[in-house]
């Protein structure tokens, strides 16, 4: 089949922002927004759908439980200590609506959605820091670090989720953003692609921080989804290796 030359594709896509602009739309399913809403706005169902999830699960590690009416309560595993982060925070549950933004931002490049994601993962820092007791991030980090790609893997999709997420959330929190606070030492096998059993061991050693950007600072580490933790961990374990002072963990879904 044919492709379209560079210029045409060019001006589709510059027709397709004029014709959104004619009125303001929902960012997800870019309907019609009625009443005084402003542009970038999410339309009620769809905000339904991604209300964030405020019950039901640890607000140390955002371990979710069975009812979303539950108030927030520590799970086994914290209990016990074994987290290696302080202050936690999550948006929702990784399925539904959020897990088809976050993979159309990951993997299609929809980096729009990445600032709508973004957004989400504000207010959930702001709810964070709000509250005290466990999982609470009173005080707010020094610097934002994303947890990092490999090199190969970064050429090959072309930028880092997580790297985006941070530089729109260090406009929100007023807080700098430290790309190279940590980095990927192997290119590990993808985590989804792995049973919970294997991912630790996977990605062990994966990580190195940097004393200069970390060292004696209070860090927010930040990623687009976690599952079992063992990225966020071995992370969170490097930075603390290079001096950070403190490390906080904010991902989008869990």
């Amino acid at each position: 089949m044919e492709r379209r030359p560079p210029l045409f594709r060019r001006l589709a896509r510059s027709l397709g922002r004029a014709l959104l602009a004619l009125g303001d739309r929902c960012q997800v399913c870019h309907g019609l927004l009625t009443g005084p809403a402003g542009a970038g706005s999410v339309c009620p169902a769809c905000a339904a759908r991604l209300a964030p999830r405020l019950g039901g699960h640890c607000p140390r590690c955002g371990e979710l439980a069975e009812d979303p009416a539950a108030p927030p309560l520590v799970c086994p595993a914290c209990l016990a200590g074994g987290r290696s982060w302080d202050g936690f925070a999550f948006h929702g549950r990784y399925e539904g609506l959020l897990r088809d933004l976050v993979l159309g931002f990951k993997f299609n490049g929809r980096l729009g959605q990445g600032r709508l994601l973004a957004g989400f993962l504000a207010e959930a820092c702001l709810r964070a820091a709000a509250r005290t007791g466990p999982g609470s991030m009173a005080g707010g980090p020094d610097v934002l670090v994303p947890v990092p790609l490999h090199p190969r893997r970064l050429a090959w999709r072309g930028f880092n989720q997580s790297l985006v997420l941070a530089r729109h959330l260090s406009r929100a929190l007023g807080r700098p953003v430290a790309p190279a606070g940590l980095a990927r030492l192997r290119d590990t096998t993808p985590q989804s692609q792995l049973p919970g059993p294997r991912r630790l061991a996977n990605i062990l050693g994966a990580f190195a921080g940097s004393p200069a950007a970390v060292a004696g600072r209070r860090v927010l580490l930040v990623d687009d989804v976690m599952t079992t933790g063992a990225t966020v961990d071995t992370a969170v374990r490097a930075l603390l290796l290079a001096g950070a002072a403190r490390v906080d963990v904010a991902v989008v879904a869990r």
